[in-house]
């Protein structure tokens, strides 16, 4: 019996069964890596612009903290619910370990539609949203990012509201927070970047050669939208883009530097092109070299796996491939060369851990520098998935997890059980 529910729950409970089975895991050690250590439900009460009070229901929950604190995303959305927070934290733990930072997973949010608040009731939800979570975050016990629907701004709310309930500023609370308010160079563009730099990897292995093929990127947000721009600046003809608006095709390549200018000053793709636009359902199995998913979870079911036309799936988004659509994907003879999520978006967790330590030291990097040792980690930790699953024959995503979940148990049984 568990508190948590929902199929994102469950498809997190799926993989990680097929990796303990994998590993030869005790039935009695699986709960413990598993289960999360915390959870927490919060009202979020706030005055509406019309004079009315509004209760929103925000969560957090905390995975591990075994290797070090806590670390993961916040979204707003009107899809969270305590099950999607809580498997969404377990990927944070494996994905942690897999690139090695010295972190256990976290993740929260609230259930609300962003975009049907006025800005000063965000401020207002974000800064409640903070006190409420006060007395169970910290710079050494959880620490905050934004995820969808949240944004760097509502990251400095986050950051003020937990640094005037201390007394002093505390800038290390969260990441993901402006350059002027103790950010980092380089974070906003780091999942982005680190989905294409791993894209140029496979490439290489695969020996496809980058100038000229051709990529599908399903997601036009912070990530979609940035490795777009860099794979079209490896010279990729980026092919199609969506977003929740609606999708748009071009064989001969998407002009993505303007896209991406209209998407920032609009805050969505919709109104760009009437005569470019294409049925969302067609995106995931156009003939492309290069698909990344980078919107929401379960978008590659078994129905679409059988159906996938790309050489490189790069997964942007997390958790966007079933259970059901791997063992489809393990089956296929021709071969999809899958970027599994806790590698493909690791760039982000990566570039906060940066930011977290620039923060403590008060001592911060140029942007090259932050690029440099991000690529640095993504590499080693690609070398190692792919020596894994060439070594023992087995899926990447399956190697990657392995990974992750080996060095969390080993944590875990070298610092024993207390009391």
């Amino acid at each position: 019996m568990t508190a948590y529910r929902g199929p994102v729950f469950e498809m997190a409970v799926k993989q990680f069964e097929v990796i303990a089975n994998y590993l030869g895991i005790p039935d009695d050690a699986r709960p413990r890596l598993l289960l999360p250590k915390r959870s927490v439900t919060v009202s979020c009460p706030i005055h509406r612009d019309d004079g009315t009070t509004a209760v929103f229901e925000g969560y957090r929950v905390q995975h591990h903290l075994t290797l070090g604190p806590t670390k993961g995303g916040t979204r707003f959305a009107s899809t969270v619910d305590l099950g999607e927070v809580a498997a969404l934290a377990i990927w944070m733990s494996w994905k942690c370990a897999l690139v090695g930072l010295p972190y256990g997973g976290a993740k929260g949010g609230i259930n609300v539609d962003p975009s049907k608040l006025s800005k000063r009731e965000l401020e207002a939800l974000s800064r409640r949203y903070m006190q409420e979570m006060i007395p169970f975050v910290g710079p050494h016990t959880d620490v905050m990012a934004p995820d969808l629907g949240t944004n760097e701004q509502i990251m400095a709310w986050f950051m003020d509201t937990y640094s005037m309930y201390q007394g002093q500023t505390v800038t290390e609370i969260v990441t993901g927070k402006p350059v002027s308010a103790g950010g980092t160079l380089g974070r906003r563009e780091a999942t982005g970047r680190g989905v294409a730099h791993l894209v140029r990897r496979a490439a290489d292995e695969l020996k496809i050669r980058l100038n000229g093929a051709t990529a599908v990127v399903q997601g036009f947000g912070n990530v979609g939208s940035v490795a777009a721009l860099e794979l079209h600046n490896m010279g990729v003809k980026v092919i199609a883009v969506s977003d929740h608006t609606g999708a748009l095709y071009r064989p001969q390549g998407l002009d993505i530097p303007q896209l991406v200018r209209h998407a920032a000053s609009q805050g969505s793709l919709d109104g760009y092109s009437n005569e470019l636009a294409l049925d969302p359902a067609e995106m995931l199995t156009m003939p492309c070299d290069v698909l990344v998913p980078a919107a929401m979870e379960r978008v590659i079911d078994a129905e679409i796996a059988g159906k996938l036309r790309c050489r490189i799936l790069a997964e942007g988004a997390n958790g966007p491939t079933t259970p059901e659509a791997d063992r489809i994907l393990e089956g296929r003879q021709e071969g999809i060369f899958l970027i599994p999520d806790i590698l493909c978006n690791s760039g982000g967790v990566v570039v906060s851990y940066f930011e977290w330590v620039q923060d403590l030291q008060r001592l911060f990097w140029e942007e090259e520098e932050v690029k440099r040792r991000e690529y640095q980690l993504l590499d080693r930790a690609f070398e190692l998935v792919l020596a894994r699953s060439r070594r023992e024959n087995i899926f990447n995503r399956t190697a990657a997890m392995a990974i992750g979940v080996e060095r969390v148990r080993s944590a875990k049984e070298t610092r024993g059980l207390f009391p």
